[in-house]
């Protein structure tokens, strides 16, 4: 089931300046990507790729907070569901 989160409107930018960055990882664009595509798509939720990429980003120390606030927000809208 899909969640009905849509990325908010700091995420978003925040999203933009991780994908223009030159210096971000690929997990941070990933991560970026996905929270960017879902602005105003309440029906699309973050693949499991995507996930895992916003996750390395989460946990990575050297992470800036723009690339922290997209993945967090690419996470928020993850699939409920969990594989048995």
């Amino acid at each position: 089931m899909a969640k009905k989160e849509v990325a908010w409107k700091k995420a978003a930018s925040a999203a933009s300046k991780v994908l223009r960055r030159t210096g971000s990882s690929k997990a941070a664009k990933s991560a970026a990507g996905s929270a960017l595509s879902q602005t105003k798509a309440p029906k699309k939720v973050t693949t499991t790729k995507a996930g895992l990429a916003a996750s390395i980003t989460l946990r990575s120390s050297g992470s800036s907070k723009t690339a922290r606030t997209s993945a967090g927000s690419a996470l928020t809208q993850r699939s409920n569901r969990r594989k048995k």
